[in-house]
């Protein structure tokens, strides 16, 4: 079996800030870890190796410095890692991303299972993997749970908001991964020392015969215009006491506002 999963770097949001200026994040300075959801899709793919077999292969584009994300998915058992790093891909929104991550893929080859987290916190619109999977005309099913392999195709649960989907998907396919799939691991001491050594190969535009009006801002129908924080909503107020005596304050200050 063969499986890619991939990930991306993000901001910390505890550290994020917004220039009030220019209304974009601030990067410089601020710490960056892998997408929390893509730790889960990882923890899938492991999950997977240790079941049936197979070598798992992390992809990621970004700056230079997102080789840090992918040296710390090998720490957690991927077997290998390769970095998109190319300023032409800088910019870049979900339909160009998806775009670029599929021409890496196809220069990958054999795959069986592409793993992709349910989303991203930075963007938090859930596009990325469904693209990936129409651009390589893939069967795919979002917000998976569970996964089951029998003979050449998957039996996995699907994630809903009132119960769950047993659906049955052909390989090769695409999934995007919940956090009730399990909790990631913690990288082993073999697994980091062998992160540090492991060689990265960084793959440009060029490498993966990308066309220039389909990566990066070329490549990209919307734009990030502004970030910025809402402003505060009104007065805030904070009742105190036993919760007998909060509930009556604030029945008494329904009371007022509706008088």
């Amino acid at each position: 079996m063969r499986y890619i999963v991939c990930i991306k770097q993000v901001p910390d949001i505890e550290t994020v800030k917004i220039n009030p200026e220019t209304g974009t994040l601030v990067r410089e300075g601020v710490k960056s870890m892998i997408n929390p959801y893509d730790l889960y899709a990882l923890e899938a793919a492991l999950q997977m190796k240790e079941c049936y077999g197979g070598k798992i292969t992390l992809l990621s584009m970004g700056p230079p410095q997102a080789e840090e994300a992918l040296r710390e998915g090998i720490s957690y058992g991927a077997d290998e890692a390769i970095l998109l790093s190319d300023r032409a891909f800088a910019g870049a929104d979900t339909l160009a991303t998806s775009y670029t991550l599929a021409q890496a893929i196809r220069k990958v080859g054999e795959y069986d299972i592409i793993f992709c987290g349910k989303q991203a916190i930075d963007g938090d619109t859930a596009q990325v993997g469904p693209e990936i999977a129409q651009r390589l005309n893939l069967p795919y099913v979002t917000y998976v749970r569970k996964i089951e392999l029998k003979e050449n195709s998957l039996i996995v649960e699907r994630d809903l908001d009132d119960g769950y989907q047993v659906i049955k998907v052909s390989l090769p396919a695409l999934l995007t991964i919940v956090k009730e799939i399990g909790e990631p691991r913690v990288p082993s001491v073999r697994g980091k020392m062998r992160a540090k050594k492991i060689d990265i190969p960084v793959w440009t535009a060029k490498d993966i015969g990308a066309r220039e009006d389909k990566i990066g801002l070329a490549g990209s129908p919307t734009r990030v215009l502004k970030i910025f924080s809402p402003p505060p909503r009104g007065e805030k107020e904070i009742f105190s006491g036993t919760l007998e005596e909060q509930v009556k304050s604030l029945w008494d200050k329904i009371g007022s506002v509706l008088k």
